[in-house]
């Protein structure tokens, strides 16, 4: 069996390969199935994952290569899922599991809060719960209610959780491999709307480990903080701004929890100024706990106080309105314009 070097997601016997590229979708397909090739601990469940390949074709193939002992559908039950997630991972397996949407999950959120979050704590470590449990997540993609939620602050709220958001297709292979060799449970929240995203991509390079933030662009202005499915827009954003004279600096945190504070404070004070960005709700959220940290971290650097642009504070818009609802270019600009700015 191959092991797999946790800290640089380096994996033993697998020899240099030809970057290609690569869909997100296709990165984690490929990421699983390399996890399940060096472990025959690793297994994948939940609905739809096995002869159909998952509603996005996460698992397309995985049923064929490992058989259905490996890769299999369940009932729709996901708390039933969750928790037979444990017992394996109580009996030394390391079992993947997708909830098929975001507000999908919620039946299992007692599983979660109450066993997989709290078994090493309860059982002084002597217990671990090597699960990972992955969330497509988001909107952006013209869906119904159920199907578009932005949930990581349940998740992030609950110690004992790791939650991890990767916004490019190489983050989303290193990350998931980093995921499934992590002895602790890890919350992947793969951004819907970004599956069919493309680069490429080198499987055998090392990636900044979970709990590590990136800069995605370079800016002396201000800084742009955000994560999954927000990164791109905070892109463009960066882009359009660059045209009216200003130079924006984004940070991609990709783990939510644990948090980069190193980074982003870096990152904040050498801007001075600090715009959070993200598709959830505002009101008690995870942009909030941003916000909060830089603002006690980098108050004697920062020329402005922090802005945020969130999603707004009611349910998820339906889809012809989502646009609207979702932090865009025009609203991220505006946000930076709102910053304190000498004449």
């Amino acid at each position: 069996m191959t092991m797999v070097d946790s800290a640089t997601h380096s994996v033993s016997g697998i020899s240099a390969s030809v970057p290609e590229t690569l869909s997100m979708a296709q990165a984690i397909n490929r990421a699983l199935g390399d996890a399940m090739q060096e472990d025959e601990r690793v297994l994948m469940f939940g609905e739809d994952v096995g002869a159909l390949g998952g509603v996005f074709r996460i698992t397309d193939g995985l049923t064929e290569r490992f058989g259905d002992k490996r890769c299999f559908d369940t009932p729709l039950a996901e708390s039933g899922i969750v928790g037979m997630a444990v017992g394996m991972a109580m009996n030394g397996m390391r079992p993947v599991v997708e909830m098929q949407f975001d507000a999908f999950a919620y039946p299992a959120f007692e599983q979660v809060v109450s066993h997989v979050a709290k078994m090493a704590n309860r059982t002084q470590g002597a217990v671990r719960l090597p699960i990972v449990i992955r969330i497509p997540y988001g909107g952006g993609i013209g869906g119904v209610e159920h199907h578009c939620d932005s949930s990581e602050a349940y998740y992030a709220h609950t110690p004992g959780l790791t939650v991890v958001a990767p916004a490019t297709p190489s983050d989303a292979y290193g990350l998931m491999r980093e995921a499934i060799a992590f002895p602790d449970p890890v919350v992947f929240l793969e951004p819907k709307k970004l599956y069919w995203s493309k680069e490429s991509v080198d499987l055998t390079a090392p990636v900044p480990p979970i709990g590590r933030a990136v800069v995605r662009r370079a800016g002396t202005d201000a800084t742009l903080i955000c994560y999954g499915t927000s990164v791109p827009v905070a892109l463009e954003a960066a882009e359009a701004a660059e045209s009216e004279g200003r130079s924006l600096q984004v940070v991609d945190m990709r783990s939510i929890t644990p948090f980069d504070d190193e980074t982003v404070c870096a990152a904040v004070e050498s801007t001075g100024r600090a715009v959070v960005i993200a598709e959830a709700s505002g009101f008690a959220s995870v942009a909030s706990e941003i916000s909060a940290r830089i603002s006690e971290r980098c108050f004697h650097s920062l020329a402005s106080p922090v802005k945020r642009v969130t999603g707004f504070d009611i349910p998820f818009a339906p889809p012809k309105l989502e646009r609207y609802h979702l932090p865009s270019v025009n609203r991220i600009l505006d946000a930076v314009d709102d910053l304190q700015w000498e004449d």
